[in-house]
């Protein structure tokens, strides 16, 4: 959990909070990015690196001082940026508030800390009142906070708690009488959730360099395999778990027991059919992010008429990333994990995989907030 929210937790109050609710172009830090500010102008947490700060600590003060909330916008071009503290250009939209109730903001703190999924909903624009009002919201709706309309707050639990089940922040517009079909109220949905899970199945190199690599990139990294003699920790020292079990039966269980996701990534490492096909008859049936296999190009023909003739239909067959990674021309263990997780960042991310100097367009693709 990071200083501002920490803070929130223990009751530091009152204070100041400004957020970074939008940004275009590339914008150092990304939407949920946050600053607080106390009554003795300390400051906690960090926007965007640079001067803009300073202005935006100035304003904290005043919205400390008058408890009127104020949306503000910086942009500066890429050849005046670094005067300013955007180091590439770009633009953010900031929305500074004195916290008036902050029951919401430590629901969602302490929800941070304990590693749930949760979304903090904030009204940053409303024609028709004064923003400000917020919500805590987890997958079973509302958890604190309200906004003063009934509807509103109805309609902003349901929606929030989608967000918090797709692991995505959003910004949601509604009518000024709380509808969804409407204008005049934006609110900021800003879901934080737990780190994704990465599954490893087999006990080789590959497999180990995997599971570095997954942990290093923020993955929560089972290793599984069902043969206890490789499946060891002196082996796997970087997994957050070393699963001693048949794999297909092992992702059973976690879907069973709701511990697997629409974030989850699987990757098969085992080159042992009756590993590898029992598992993907799995992995495939459910809504996963990633299902990826490691084989030849005659591996994978082979692998997936199996998978037929065991029943798996096309377009499950047709989510199988095979063979796994992009084309980076390495052989090591590592340079084989580096191209098999490169595919996951870019599928996770909705990338191209292509090179960012023959590409257009903003750098920066929208993605779920999580947090380590």
């Amino acid at each position: 959990m990071d200083a501002v929210l920490a803070a929130v937790a223990e009751g530091a109050e009152p204070f100041a909070l400004a957020t970074v609710v939008a940004t275009w172009s590339s914008a150092p830090r990304g939407v949920g990015a946050r600053m607080l500010v106390r009554s003795d102008s300390s400051v906690l947490g960090s926007l965007t690196g640079g001067c803009v700060e300073a202005d935006v600590h100035a304003r904290a003060v005043e919205v400390l001082d008058s408890g009127v909330p104020q949306l503000v916008r910086y942009g500066v071009s890429d050849e005046d940026a670094g005067a300013v503290g955007l180091t590439c250009g770009g633009t953010v939209e900031i929305f500074l508030q004195r916290v008036r109730d902050a029951e919401p903001l430590r629901a969602f703190a302490q929800r941070v800390a304990d590693g749930v999924p949760v979304a903090f909903a904030t009204v940053v624009a409303h024609d028709g009142g004064t923003p400000g009002a917020s919500v805590a919201v987890g997958p079973e709706g509302l958890l604190a906070g309200g906004t003063g309309s009934d509807r509103l707050d109805s309609a902003l639990a349901h929606d929030a708690a989608s967000l918090v089940a797709a692991g995505r922040t959003a910004e949601l517009t509604y009518g000024l009488d709380g509808s969804r079909q409407g204008v005049g109220i934006r609110v900021l949905v800003d879901v934080v959730a737990p780190s994704p899970r990465l599954i490893v199945a087999g006990v080789t190199d590959f497999a180990a360099a995997v599971t570095t690599l997954g942990a290093f990139l923020g993955f929560r990294v089972t290793l599984c395999d069902a043969r206890a003699t490789f499946a060891t920790r002196e082996r796997f020292a970087d997994a957050h778990e070393i699963a001693v079990d048949w794999p297909h039966r092992y992702l059973a269980a976690e879907l069973g027991a709701g511990r697997v996701d629409g974030r989850t990534v699987v990757v098969v490492l085992t080159h042992d059919p009756k590993f590898d096909e029992p598992l993907l008859e799995v992995a495939l049936a459910a809504d996963l992010a990633f299902v990826g296999a490691m084989g030849s190009r005659r591996t994978h023909a082979d692998r997936l008429a199996r998978l037929r003739a065991r029943g798996v239909p096309q377009e499950a067959l047709a989510r199988l990333r095979s063979p796994v990674g992009l084309d980076l021309g390495g052989r090591s263990p590592r340079e084989t994990a580096l191209s098999i997780m490169a595919e996951v960042v870019a599928v996770r991310s909705r990338g191209s995989g292509a090179p960012l100097s023959g590409t257009a367009g903003p750098l920066h693709h929208e993605v779920a907030r999580e947090h380590a």
